[in-house]
């Protein structure tokens, strides 16, 4: 019961720092019992659920004093240390306990007594500040002249703060809001004009308004059936991504776009089917002879049955579009694509990203089936008025084409993999040579087919290598079937490549044994942008952060080069870390270079595992390294520890602390980049960088799940409405 209630207090999370706590309260009682009565239970739930920083530390201090002296030894400071990391779920600081616990008593005990006090540790704790000065450069900032605030730039008239909210609501969203506006303009224009068209022919006086409805819902049919193929147009967008057409269209939603317009496609079929096969039919069937013989010469002189009606040509093709149209909605339906449903064998093949993406394929048999619908129409024969051949063959030209391209270009990308390198959290990486003429952004994603898997499988990842670099590289995690079977593949069947990336391997790497890997792109995506903002604020959740890496890379790399080409060195040869960059540079003249516009970067990197960091690990140190000036600002949080401040976690900060003044390394990640616990206080990250940086412009890059998205991005409204500062928020789709 004692046991429960520590659990539920949020103190702990395992059975033996329970009984650890159980103990050492009844210690301090001189008791040795096993069972506690009503009133005592309650005494210690009491201590237990005192917050503050003294108590909690004089309940890890008294578990540690087994023999209640108040003087811990070194033995009882590797126990409080193995106590602290069991709290935190830190399971490899507990193999090191012994090593920190010397740390701490170098640090205490230089007399070499043998033992340390509750008030040294105490104060140990409470002086972390100034063993912490060593991170300063790498991820945190001195930020001078804090005293300003934010109150001169917000209105105070009620009046004028709408209006200032509305002008930022439209600064955040006309570009959709014109897009938007112009579809639906379309959208009901046409539908107007064929419910009229209809609405003065004979065949009004027959089917009524039922065929005026289903007409102009036909229309918005092949208006969006053209339309939606343009937001998967991926090549075509990168180009435009490129062009100054992105300064007014919102590329970045494409996919929401296409799901809009899957959305109107439904609805338009509803109005569409439900007005023939319930309103329009059933009253040409049951007409009268004298009000169908205006009709007789669209049907060959014979009255038809609703069974010729359904089983006409355009009924056929009618029903049969409904059909496949119907399974590929609700199979890319977000619970049956990510595999929510769970449904029982041999059903649960029906859920899932496979069942998703070949659903998605028996559209194309739509489309021979919409044009052979609208080739057969009733009550139309001249063929200039079959116009679903004009909507749809441009866009459907461009859709093969590309898919053509997609095709020719993955046969030319085959790329031979260099290395495979299994990580820590399901996670490898993937080292390939680069193709020739590959040419891409740091940002952008590319897509991988293994043959060995599946000849019609595509996957996209986010690049990792910077763009100047003579190979590609992804990081994979393994979420589902097809990247379990690329690991399989991959590492079962090279064994000799599998090991830890180290950027100095790259020479030496094996190029046999491994199948061959298509790729296919570069593809735009939002983060390939960043070159047009003054500050940058990029953040990664988990897995997320590989949209990042290149770019900070690419950052130090340009800088570097930047400072090179200013002082007339030659970059080909002087320096290592340039080597990347330097075939980007290559062909460049000095005197007509582009300065880079971003002036700072922050990249804050949250993860509940702390074997995350290995992923990049050696991006983390080239970065620490190079970045001599501060331009990059360097944030790892471990969400799985309490945050700093809380005396469950400060122990371990002091250790971390010490370690770094003395060896130069985090604890946990490994580098030079200090571990913060537990997640950012967004609110505060956005009010500094207003105040560092007023009157630029942010481009806040976010690639994690949905849900802090939605708080970045009210975050960036709000500090857009009460600072100078402009923040942009872009999300990645992952």
């Amino acid at each position: 019961m004692c046991i429960d209630l520590i659990v539920y207090s949020g103190m702990v999370d395992s059975k033996e720092f329970a009984v650890g706590i159980f103990d050492a309260l009844a210690r301090r009682k001189r008791q040795r019992i096993t069972k506690i009565c009503k009133e005592e239970l309650y005494d210690f739930w009491l201590q237990l659920s005192d917050q503050s920083f003294d108590a909690r530390l004089q309940i890890f201090f008294d578990m540690a004093d087994s023999n209640v002296d108040g003087r811990l030894a070194r033995e009882e400071v590797q126990e409080l240390i193995m106590l602290s990391a069991s709290t935190n779920k830190l399971s490899t600081l507990k193999e090191k306990a012994h090593e920190y616990a010397n740390l701490i008593m170098e640090e205490l005990d230089p007399d070499g007594l043998g033992y340390i006090e509750l008030w040294q540790l105490e104060a140990l704790l409470l002086q972390k500040d100034v063993y912490m000065e060593y991170s300063r450069p790498l991820s945190t900032a001195s930020f001078g002249g804090w005293s300003q605030n934010f109150g001169s730039f917000k209105p105070t008239n009620a009046l004028r703060r709408l209006s200032c909210k509305l002008k930022y609501l439209i600064l955040e969203n006309w570009q959709r809001c014109w897009v938007v506006l112009l579809w639906l303009t379309a959208m009901v224009s046409l539908f107007l004009w064929r419910f009229y068209q209809y609405r003065n022919r004979a065949a009004f006086e027959v089917m009524g308004y039922c065929l005026c409805t289903a007409k102009g819902a036909a229309e918005t049919i092949k208006l969006n059936m053209a339309l939606i193929l343009l937001p998967v147009c991926r090549n075509t967008l990168t180009w435009l991504r490129s062009t100054r057409i992105r300064l007014f269209v919102p590329f970045d939603d494409n996919i929401n776009f296409h799901k809009m317009i899957s959305c109107a496609i439904v609805i338009g079929i509803v109005l569409h089917a439900g007005n023939h096969l319930a309103c329009d039919f059933p009253r040409l069937v049951n007409s009268s002879p004298e009000k169908f013989a205006n009709l007789a010469s669209d049907f060959k002189n014979k009255k038809p049955t609703y069974g010729d009606l359904l089983t006409g040509i355009e009924g056929l093709t009618g029903i049969a579009m409904i059909i496949i149209m119907a399974i590929s909605f609700t199979l890319a339906t977000s619970r049956f694509r990510r595999n929510v449903i769970r449904l029982p064998a041999p059903f649960n093949r029906l859920a899932g990203y496979n069942a998703f993406w070949y659903s998605h394929h028996l559209l194309a048999l739509v489309y021979v089936l919409l044009l052979i619908h609208g080739t057969f129409l009733l009550l139309v024969h001249q063929w200039i008025q079959k116009t679903t051949w004009m909507y749809i063959s441009v866009p459907l030209m461009l859709y093969v084409a590309e898919r053509s391209l997609r095709t020719c270009r993955s046969g030319y990308y085959a790329v031979k993999i260099l290395k495979v390198s299994e990580l820590p959290g399901n996670v490898f990486t993937v080292i390939m040579s680069k193709p020739q003429a590959f040419k891409y952004r740091s940002g952008q994603y590319i897509f991988l087919q293994c043959p060995a898997i599946s000849k019609f499988e595509w996957h996209p990842f986010s690049i990792t290598s910077a763009s100047g670099d003579n190979y590609l590289s992804v990081h994979i995690r393994i979420v589902g079937d097809w990247t379990q079977e690329l690991k399989r593949v991959l590492i079962e069947g090279n064994e000799s490549a599998i090991g830890r990336l180290k950027c100095n391997e790259l020479e030496n790497m094996d190029v046999r044994g491994p199948p061959k890997l298509l790729v296919d792109g570069p593809y735009g995506a939002p983060a390939q942008d960043y070159q047009n903002y003054d500050v940058l604020l990029l953040v990664g959740l988990g897995i997320g952060a590989t949209p990042f890496i290149s770019i900070l890379k690419d950052l130090i790399n340009s800088k570097r080069a930047e400072e090179r080409m200013d002082s007339g060195t030659d970059v080909s040869t002087s320096d290592e870390s340039l080597s990347s960059f330097a075939s980007s540079i290559s062909t460049a003249q000095p005197g007509k270079r582009k300065a880079m516009r971003i002036k700072s970067a922050r990249f804050y990197w949250v993860t509940r595992e702390l074997c995350s960091f290995e992923w990049f690990k050696g991006v983390m140190d080239e970065v620490a390294e190079m970045d001599q000036k501060g331009l990059i600002e360097m944030h790892n949080h471990l969400t799985s520890v309490y945050e700093e401040g809380d005396a469950r976690s400060a122990l371990i900060t002091m250790i971390q602390s010490l370690n770094h003044a003395k060896y130069g390394v985090d604890i946990f990640s490994g580098t030079r980049v200090k571990t913060h616990f537990a997640r950012p206080n967004w609110k505060e990250v956005f009010t500094k960088i207003a105040k560092k940086h007023p009157y630029s412009t942010v481009g806040v890059f976010y690639c994690g799940r949905p849900v802090l998205a939605k708080e970045l991005k009210k975050l960036s409204l709000e500090m857009s409405q009460k600072s100078p500062t402009r923040f942009e928020f872009h999300k990645e789709q992952f």
